[in-house]
């Protein structure tokens, strides 16, 4: 932690002291989406299904899609650029404040994470991996994906999962989750595996049916919303009462309408030849871990990793880390898919383990294309850089840390300022002629994500561009001067 130094040039005292340290905790809202968008192209509007106009914004979304169209050419262009869902999300998301922190793809398989712009310093270890389960486990249209990450210090996994259709399947699907959960890890030392996480979200279209009852019955209860007389014969609802691993998972209750199989672009259920059952497919559990160690774990011949697990347990009682669930129902005005997503709404509270981001950084002066400038930045805390880590140029409404303007080598770059604060060049040549509402953030080559983020500034318009009649063009997604 760093005092006050009278020394520093005038505002950064205040702007580079730490935080408060947050006792009380605090409150977090969670919006989760999951969709299978069987192969559909983007709607126009997202809105509802963000809730865009509603007046509680969230800090946190997490968007899983399911059968996102990947034939060959599609899902080459995918690799190259954005896909089309995620650039929707993007671009509906970003004027709002919002910035993509992580996603992975697996063939059909899409998983996003958002962040409100506050938090993103406080967002660390990110990592992604995927599952194969379809055909034999070759092929990527089954299985799942994940991101865990370190959210204030608490560790969260999102698992999006496709699983193995049809009625007759509901243990292979089991056994594809367990599959899935024991072949996935992670570089972490806190939680290694999708199950030692602290809050584990496990949600995609998980194709459970409703088994036993005819398709009059069903009609009927759908139609007259007695949803309830339909849950006993949900099959990840039976198959809960017999396998001891799926008990430690929880669901809202399922209050809203079947979500599977719809006509496309209508509310009717399947009036083709097949006639499939309507069924709740698409399903948002989550998993508290529990930190106590059991009585047999404390042996510690038997359990290697029992000091581990005490000191989870001691940072569990000093940090605590509760979930509510606020809303869970679908959207029915979507009719691209014959699946209709389902909505989950969170409140996670949770103490901070931490206050202040690892860095902070600030523009120094005045900014334009006329001058080289320069960024000072201050350490708050002892952290392992890299020759890899840069500080980015963005302007304001800015999607992801790939769409910056420009970017510097920190270590390349860097001028000692004093013992505390670091001073990093950047050339004219690179800062926008046009100028604009810009932030400022450190990427850090070791932890693989933004370890700190400036204030808004604004960069002037070149004077020397405007005076020789040059207007900005934009190349290669820089700004570039041409004569007018």
């Amino acid at each position: 932690m760093m005092e006050e130094n009278e020394d520093q040039p005038d505002g950064l005292g205040s702007r580079f002291s730490p935080q408060k340290e947050n006792d009380e905790g605090s409150g977090f809202r969670l919006h989760m989406v999951t969709w299978n968008v069987a192969t559909a192209d983007p709607p126009d509007d997202v809105s509802s299904l963000l809730h865009l106009n509603s007046p509680t914004c969230p800090d946190i979304y997490v968007i899983g899609l399911q059968e996102v169209f990947s034939g060959p050419v599609r899902f080459i262009s995918d690799m190259a650029f954005d896909d089309p869902w995620s650039y929707l999300f993007m671009s509906t998301l970003a004027p709002q404040g919002y910035f993509k922190v992580s996603s992975i793809r697996m063939q059909g398989l899409l998983l996003l994470f958002f962040s409100k712009l506050e938090h993103v310093p406080f967002i660390r270890n990110i990592q992604t991996t995927y599952t194969r389960t379809g055909i034999f486990g070759y092929w990527g249209n089954k299985g799942g994906v994940s991101i865990s990450l370190s959210f204030y210090g608490h560790t969260l996994c999102f698992l999006n999962c496709h699983l193995a259709a049809h009625m007759k399947y509901a243990t292979e699907r089991v056994d594809e989750f367990e599959y899935i959960l024991d072949t996935q890890t992670f570089d972490s030392i806190k939680a290694p595996r999708v199950l030692d996480h602290r809050l584990l979200f496990w949600f995609g279209d998980l194709n459970f049916r409703i088994q036993d009852h005819g398709m009059h019955f069903l009609r009927t209860c759908i139609n007259n919303q007695n949803y309830s007389l339909l849950w006993s014969k949900d099959q990840l609802t039976m198959m809960k009462k017999k396998e001891p691993m799926l008990q430690e998972f929880e669901e809202g209750s399922l209050n809203f309408q079947p979500t599977y199989k719809f006509d496309l672009n209508a509310n009717t259920y399947d009036s083709s030849g097949k006639k499939r059952k309507p069924a709740w497919t698409d399903r948002i559990l989550w998993r508290l871990r529990s930190e106590a160690p059991t009585t047999e774990e404390k042996d510690k011949d038997k359990d290697p990793g029992l000091a581990e697990k005490l000191n989870q347990q001691e940072e569990a009682e000093e940090y605590p880390l509760k979930i509510r669930q606020d809303s869970y129902t679908s959207i029915m005005e979507y009719g691209i898919s014959d699946h209709k997503p389902v909505l989950g709404i969170f409140t996670l509270e949770l103490r901070k383990m931490y206050e202040t981001p690892l860095v902070r950084l600030h523009a120094e002066g005045d900014w334009s294309a006329d001058m080289d400038a320069m960024v000072i930045y201050c350490p708050l805390q002892p952290f392992a850089t890299s020759s890899w880590d840069w500080i980015g140029l963005y302007k304001v409404g800015f999607t992801c840390v790939s769409d910056y303007i420009t970017y510097t080598w920190v270590k390349d770059d860097e001028v000692p300022y004093n013992e505390e604060l670091i001073q990093v060049y950047v050339s004219k040549e690179d800062i926008p002629v046009q100028g604009g509402e810009c932030v400022l953030c450190y990427y850090s080559g070791t932890f693989q994500c933004v370890i700190g983020m400036s204030d808004s500034f604004k960069v002037h318009e070149s004077k020397v561009a405007i005076e020789e009649g040059l207007v900005p063009e934009k190349v290669n997604g820089l700004d570039k001067v041409t004569a007018s």
